[in-house]
């Protein structure tokens, strides 16, 4: 249950520090930046393991402040893996 609390926290501050870098505007509620933060920490935490270790590991971000920093990073590419996603 504390693990479940300490990713909506670091998903909630990760999402909402990612989207007010971020040019442009993303939409969404308190909801979807959470989501994103939550998301951006396994990106962030992924691509940290595979720089440190060479191997591909789907890993999160810890509740912490290189964690947060790291799952800022994934967020902020998550937005913009969105937003290709996403255009007409």
């Amino acid at each position: 249950m504390i693990n479940i609390i300490a990713w909506l926290i670091l998903g909630l501050i990760a999402g909402a520090i990612a989207k007010a870098i971020y040019p442009g505007r993303q939409g969404g509620g308190i909801f979807a930046t959470t989501l994103l933060g939550i998301i951006g920490a396994f990106i962030g935490g992924t691509i940290v393991t595979l720089l440190q270790t060479g191997r591909f590991l789907l890993t999160g971000a810890s509740l912490s402040i290189p964690g947060i920093f790291v799952a800022v990073i994934g967020a902020i590419i998550a937005i913009y893996l969105w937003g290709l996603m996403n255009r007409t």
